[in-house]
């Protein structure tokens, strides 16, 4: 995305010069016709930008998350809010769809509508790049997810316990055979809540003396990637059941996949308690369905709620330390992991 200094730049004057050029102030003809060739060869959008001139960093922040039809970041994105309107702050949502390139084209958006800051939920931790914004003192902080070498605030989520959690939780309750449908690789909350399914998967093996070989071979076996969405989890699901020996029970990374992981359940004749299915990430309708659901519980809208007060901070100008907040999860324990019937 264009900005006034990149016109600037291009045109050998000021970013003023641009602003005047643009809002009808007095420029030489020559200066002005340098500066319109400039923009035009850019592509700037000169409405739009004397606009965000005028305004400067005023009153609204961005909030870019990777999927607004998933509850948790629509409970995160509330938290925001409410949050935002305590300091009279407006919030503009971006919905990145776990796309890198989309999330780098929001973010320009960010700079040139000089937004006062931005709270980003990474779309990759490796390829996710907040330095555009950082090397230009807009306030950033992280949520949920922290892109690797990002110097900014950030509120997470334990989610290794929570996997770890859960998966001590299903072995407790008899099931033997304990699948984990994870999130995309190169994603930090997939890979975290992997990391604690397997932590207390390898504790429940080796209370049942399992060697220490065979461990990373049923491990491998019953693991499997989705994409956070319901189709992902679906076809995660159907695989495992395909395998000679499959599972008994399921931990599954996001409360999408868990949808999609439920439907081939049923197309498959089989579901819990007697395949025990537990999600991280709990729903209002979670109660509700028979056998009721199974959940490690986040704090979505404490994620939002206090990210949006790091920002406020920071857009204040107070002067502090890089801050990392980790919430912890919750289990809630229903039907659908009651156990099997021997």
């Amino acid at each position: 995305m264009t900005t006034i200094n990149d016109v600037a730049r291009a045109a050998g004057v000021s970013p003023a010069t641009v602003s005047r050029v643009f809002n009808g102030g007095r420029v030489t003809p020559e200066r002005a016709e340098r500066v319109r060739r400039a923009a035009e060869e850019l592509g700037f959008a000169p409405n739009r930008v004397a606009r965000s001139l005028r305004t400067q960093r005023g009153s609204v922040i961005g909030l870019v998350i990777p999927d607004i039809e998933n509850p948790f970041f629509t409970s995160l994105a509330r938290g925001v809010e409410d949050a935002a309107q305590q300091t009279n702050l407006s919030v503009v949502l971006c919905n990145s769809d776990g796309e890198v390139d989309k999330e780098r084209r929001y973010l320009s958006i960010a700079l040139a509508e000089h937004m006062a800051g931005v709270i980003v939920a990474a779309a990759s931790r490796d390829r996710t790049d907040l330095s555009a914004l950082t090397d230009r003192g807009m306030p950033v902080v992280a949520v949920d997810r922290r892109p690797r070498g990002a110097s900014v605030d950030a509120v997470l989520v334990d989610n290794m316990h929570g996997g770890e959690a859960a998966t001590e939780h299903l072995a407790a309750r008899g099931y033997r055979r304990i699948a984990c449908i994870a999130g995309p690789p190169g994603v930090s909350t997939a890979e975290e809540r992997l990391a604690g399914y397997r932590d207390g998967l390898r504790a429940a093996l080796r209370a049942r003396d399992v060697p220490e070989d065979e461990i990373d071979d049923v491990l491998a076996t019953l693991t499997r990637h989705g994409d956070y969405r319901v189709e992902g989890g679906r076809a995660a699901m159907a695989e495992l059941l395909a395998l000679p020996e499959p599972p008994d029970a399921v931990f599954v990374a996001n409360n999408l996949m868990t949808v999609g992981a439920l439907q081939a359940l049923r197309e498959a004749g089989l579901g819990p308690p007697d395949f025990g299915v537990l999600s991280f990430g709990d729903v209002p309708w979670a109660p509700l369905i028979t056998p009721s659901l199974t959940a490690v519980e986040l704090p979505s809208y404490d994620l939002g709620w206090t990210a949006a007060g790091l920002l406020q901070d920071r857009i204040a100008g107070r002067k502090k330390p890089l801050q990392t907040v980790v919430l912890r999860t919750a289990l809630r324990v229903r039907d659908s992991t009651a156990g099997p019937r021997r």
